[in-house]
């Protein structure tokens, strides 16, 4: 139930048996209301902590602020809880002055408590009632279950000098409802069967729910897999039912969650995501190459830690990275900006995993959609690359290339739609990242002038006009000029528009680290600075990323007094 305060009594929009008579499921209502609610029932649509709470609502059956009914004691120097449905009678104050609101609980024989138990300072009631006509009164609604409340008395005043005291020893007594026995007849068990009869059913239909809850595909090919294989059960339950509040963002094949597993003896943090997959065809191939790429191991890469598969979806687990994705701090302007040490440090990271999955792990491992979205930040920001939904594993000496050119538009090197993925095209996508880092921005913004829109050519333009260190992220501010341009440079001789004249990744690591000297060339050399076709195309731009008021104060004044009784059943 609710004491409440309004400009109207008329709630022909509110809910009935719902919203204690006073709301509606949108939350949209013409009149005006300040409420403070004594809740028995839990509501999930409108985030109650408990169902035994106070709360102060504000147009909303969704509180502002709430807590679980109890009463600080003096004596014992805490708070000491109350139930509301217990039976016993319970006072209940609400003070009101300026923007501020206090309700406070006791038992009925106690005085009233030195602290109350909820307090806002922010409710301004001539906002909320727009300055129109009060009432006040008490107003509740139990939708399905059955309570009893009633109000043995309350005082009402615009000031606490006018407040009448409520004399306790002249309260009603308590009323209850008394029950007749009546004979059982034929007809009560036959209705006592029918109801057994109905709750089997529902036991059935939730057991039924709960297995294919939690089915899961399994074919005799993955009993190789068995130790890098997740029960979808347990992820459901780390993700806490892959619920909105462990979403993390939307990547390169579906959304990601974070989770929390148990691994001996504390939890791991983990990320998961749905990729969904609308047939079986390639899918054990698929699989094979998630769980090969599980064996690879560098510093600078997202761990894969496994898999699970159920119906058309494959959910890929890896390790969680705190801080995120890099694409945040680069175009995030309400984000601390990253100094320039710590981008050439990430830079060098992934730099180096790139030349370890080209030259170093077993198989040539081509990642085909390197930007800052899918470059991850551990929990000292160091760079880890991660999202290889796009990845494709090839033996070496064999050939790379693949029908589909997949990508994001203007990390795509031109050769893409003709010859297929390659080393070679993640070294141009790598190199498109290195001046997005520098610069602070992404390869196409079609907001911008003609002559800065497609960042290559911007850094290219810049370095014949011999500003080239102009191009950099103006938030740059410690820097050595020299690194600048020199990784500015290395930038535009990975994103070369010939595949030949592209450096290989163990050569980018030599030039970031300075144990190779660059190569000479210029602003004019052949394929520096020129566009991919596929960075002009007239095709919408796809650059997806993963991401993981004052009130016036015023005079009016209220304080009311209330003693209540509850129960229910």
């Amino acid at each position: 139930m609710t004491f409440f305060v309004s400009h109207s009594t008329d709630f022909k929009d509110a809910e009935a048996t719902r919203y204690f008579g006073l709301f509606n499921r949108n939350g949209s209502t013409s009149t005006h209301v300040l409420a403070v609610e004594l809740d028995t029932s839990i509501a999930s649509d409108v985030k109650d902590i408990s169902d035994n709470h106070v709360g102060i609502d504000v147009n909303s059956a969704e509180s502002v602020t709430s807590a679980n009914a109890s009463y600080f004691s003096d004596k014992e120097g805490k708070n000491i809880d109350i139930k509301l449905l217990s039976g016993d009678p319970i006072q209940v104050w609400v003070d009101y002055e300026g923007t501020t609101l206090n309700v406070s609980l006791a038992p009925l024989r106690n005085k009233k408590p030195s602290r109350p138990l909820l307090s806002s300072t922010s409710i301004n009631l001539t906002d909320i009632l727009q300055g129109k006509r009060m009432f006040v009164g008490f107003s509740g609604s139990t939708g399905s279950s059955m309570s009893y409340q009633y109000i043995l008395g309350w005082s009402f005043s615009k000031s606490m000098a006018s407040l009448l005291n409520i004399d306790i020893s002249k309260l009603p007594k308590v009323p209850h409802t008394s029950t007749k026995k009546k004979s059982t007849s034929p007809v009560l068990g036959i209705l006592l069967g029918l109801i057994a009869f109905i709750v089997l059913g529902i036991l059935v239909a939730a057991y039924l729910y709960r297995r294919n809850l939690y089915a899961e595909v399994r074919e005799e090919w993955e009993k190789e897999y068995g130790p890098l294989r997740y029960s979808y059960k347990s992820l459901y339950k780390a993700t806490k039912g892959f619920n909105r509040t462990e979403f993390l963002g939307r990547g390169g094949f579906g959304e990601v969650y974070k989770g929390t597993l148990p691994r001996s003896r504390e939890l791991r943090e983990v990320a998961v995501k749905r990729v969904s997959h609308d047939g079986e065809q390639g899918m054990k191939q698929f699989v094979a190459e998630i769980v090969s790429m599980r064996s690879l191991k560098h510093r600078s890469l997202v761990p894969l830690l496994g898999y699970c598969r159920r119906k058309h979806e494959l959910l890929l687990v890896s390790e969680y990275m705190p801080n995120g994705s890099l694409d945040h701090y680069l175009f995030n302007h309400d984000r601390l900006s990253l100094p320039w040490w710590r981008r050439l440090a990430i830079l060098r990271d992934i730099a180096s995993a790139l030349s370890y999955l080209h030259t170093e792990a077993d198989q040539v491992v081509i990642h085909r959609d390197i930007k800052a979205a899918n470059v991850m930040l551990d929990a000292e920001f160091n760079g880890r690359l991660g999202d290889f939904g796009m990845s494709r594993l090839y033996d070496r000496g064999a050939d790379p290339s693949t029908t589909a050119a997949v990508g994001t538009v203007g990390y795509m090197a031109p050769e893409l739609t003709t010859m297929g993925a390659s080393t070679g095209t993640d070294v141009y996508a790598f190199g498109v990242f290195l001046l997005e880092v520098t610069c602070g921005r992404r390869p196409v913004e079609p907001g911008l002038p003609a002559a800065k829109r497609y960042l290559i050519k911007w850094v290219s333009e810049c370095w014949k006009r011999s500003s080239l260190i102009e191009s950099r992220d103006p938030r740059l501010t410690e820097f050595s000029s020299q690194e600048v341009e020199k990784v500015l440079k290395i930038g535009l001789l990975c994103a070369n528009l010939a595949p030949d004249s592209r450096p290989a990744m163990e050569q980018v690591v030599q030039y970031l680290n300075g144990n190779l000297a660059l190569p000479e060339f210029w602003p004019n050399s052949p394929g520096i600075g020129v566009l991919s076709p596929m960075e002009l195309s007239p095709a919408p731009l796809v650059i997806p990323s993963l991401s993981f008021s004052s009130s016036s104060s015023n005079n009016s004044m209220f304080i009311t007094h209330s003693v209540l009784y509850g129960s229910g059943r």
